[in-house]
């Protein structure tokens, strides 16, 4: 299973330096984990830079993958990762639905870099 963090998705849409390894990851659907908090940071920031249609087909082919919404219970676990490791909200919420499944968090996102269970690459 395969989570991508919102960096990596957007990176994939503007076909960045990055993008080809966040390819196969992001096309295999079937094996595709969508924090709910990454619909909302890519919707958000597309709708910035491109308006409402680009952020609605941005998020329509996340939805492609199956969408983990925060529950209680991620949220909890989530704040206890995000004291621990001194993550953000939304790092903590992606790094613990990764970690709930099982699945390899995909990212360009710095403050994931030396943690287990993810696959860093540096933004170019």
């Amino acid at each position: 299973m395969n989570v991508v963090d919102s960096s990596a998705w957007l990176e994939y849409f503007a076909d960045g330096a990055n993008a080809g390894v966040f390819a196969a990851a992001i096309e295999n659907t079937t094996k595709l984990l969508v924090p709910s908090i990454c619909l909302f940071e890519v919707f958000k920031r597309v709708y910035q830079q491109r308006g409402e249609g680009a952020a609605l087909q941005a998020v329509a082919m996340m939805q492609q993958g199956t969408v983990v919404d925060l529950d209680g219970a991620l949220a909890l676990t989530a704040a206890r990762l995000s004291a621990d490791l001194k993550l953000p909200m939304a790092d903590s919420v992606v790094l613990t639905t990764a970690r709930q499944y099982g699945a390899t968090l995909w990212t360009q996102d710095a403050d994931f870099a030396d943690l287990d269970g993810v696959r860093y690459v540096a933004k170019k």
